[in-house]
């Protein structure tokens, strides 16, 4: 993305300006809006060339910044068109944005660009597509599939011993601190957005990704020395990236972005006693580093069913909760805004991409946009995007429909 790009003069305050007034709990001049600030606020590569194609737009590229949900890169026509109020600093969860790129074809057939640093390979025996890393398949996309599914957990099949002997090291480099530091100062510097920094820092994913999803959640359920030192050592390694990435990009950032997905569709994905036990004290750690050492706020992203959790991720230290999704159990918007729409800002449940937005009307679209925000809104607090990602199967009718409304508010009304 281009670091000269201006947000459209619509308004009497910048987007910057619109961002930070609204995470203060006050109403804005407009309704702060994001399309692809971060990885659960974007469009798949799929639906983004399809929405081009409609808008007539034919200069540019579609390019995929993340490999695993093909996502695309929001171009600056399509931000000024949508009003949005936030850039990523990154365009991968805590790396550098690409600077070469390679052209790659997309699932329905439509020519995209990826990073030319990703190692994509045909899947000459199962059909599809790889990724490799370090000459070993991590990720694959299957002949019928839309995203590249992780396929390698480096400790799923060690003892816990060795496990405690293997863990990677991700300490991000001199070159890549340096590209952020400078992407960083030039969006800060030469537009008026409000940046997003995609750190990640996440614990129970990291855990899941290392160890394999089931063989985590039976490590936790065991507990023991072995979970506990498996965590601690996740933390410290986290906390001496988090401790690099601040004194490179935290003068320069509004936001640092962290994420664990913590709920299922009808309740939590560990009990409220683990998450106290295992892993709030790590996000404790990370949040209060930031607070200590920036003046960005923490913005957290959990799908699912966390009711029972907000408590404990308002005094772990979160600022912002990604996303509100309102179709999972026990996340009705107006009993959230209640309870606790002054201590945190909720970013994200303007539209239930589950349900609404792939498969209904556009006057139902906007409706359903029209009384989500209705609930959110008010009295700040409240950032615009759908619950998640833009799938590849909605229509370009029907995100401009969701958009349009969300523009459509007014705090005056």
């Amino acid at each position: 993305m281009p670091e000269n790009l201006q947000p459209s003069p619509r308004s009497s305050l910048t987007s910057r300006e619109r961002i930070l007034t609204t995470l203060r709990h006050e109403e804005p001049d407009r309704l702060p809006i994001d399309l692809g600030g971060m990885a659960s606020t974007g469009i798949m590569a799929i639906a983004y060339a399809r929405l081009k194609e409609h808008l007539g737009l034919t200069g540019g590229a579609t390019r995929i910044f993340d490999m695993g949900q093909q996502l695309a890169e929001v171009e600056p026509e399509i931000i000024t068109r949508f009003g949005v109020d936030v850039v990523a600093l990154e365009n991968s969860l805590g790396g550098a944005p690409s600077e070469t790129w390679k052209p790659w074809i997309l699932p329905d057939g439509t020519p995209c660009q990826v990073p030319a640093e990703v190692d994509i390979r045909l899947d000459e025996e199962n059909g599809g597509w790889l990724i490799w890393e370090n000459n070993i398949p991590i990720r694959r996309m299957l002949p019928s599939g839309l995203y590249f599914e992780e396929i390698h957990h480096p400790l799923a099949d060690l003892s816990p011993v060795e496990a405690l002997k293997h863990l990677p090291g991700e300490v991000l480099g001199e070159e890549d601190l340096r590209r952020l530091e400078k992407r960083a100062k030039k969006l800060h510097n030469n537009t008026e957005f409000a940046i997003l920094a995609n750190f990640g820092g996440s614990l129970l994913e990291k855990g899941s990704s290392l160890r394999g999803f089931q063989r985590f959640l039976l490590d936790l359920a065991k507990g023991g020395a072995f979970v506990q030192d498996l965590l601690g050592s996740i933390l410290e390694t986290t906390l001496a990236t988090l401790r690099l990435y601040l004194q490179a990009v935290g003068g320069y950032v509004h936001i640092i972005q962290f994420g664990d997905d913590l709920g299922m569709q009808d309740r939590p994905l560990i009990s409220r006693e683990m998450y106290q036990r295992y892993i709030m004290p790590g996000h404790q750690q990370l949040f209060q580093h930031v607070h200590q050492n920036s003046n960005c706020a923490v913005f957290f992203h959990s799908c699912g069913s966390i009711r029972p959790l907000i408590p404990d991720l308002v005094a772990a230290g979160v600022d912002i909760l990604n996303p509100l999704q309102t179709g999972a159990k026990d996340m009705d918007p107006r009993q959230l805004k209640e309870e606790f729409g002054k201590q945190i800002t909720f970013w994200g449940g303007g539209c239930d991409t589950q349900h609404v937005l792939p498969f209904t009307t556009t006057e139902e679209v906007k409706q359903h946009v029209r009384e989500q925000v209705g609930i959110l809104a008010p009295g700040g607090g409240f950032v615009f995007s759908p619950i998640h990602n833009i799938q590849a199967d909605v229509s370009a009718e029907n995100i401009l429909a969701m958009y349009d409304a969300a523009r459509e508010f007014s705090y005056s009304s």
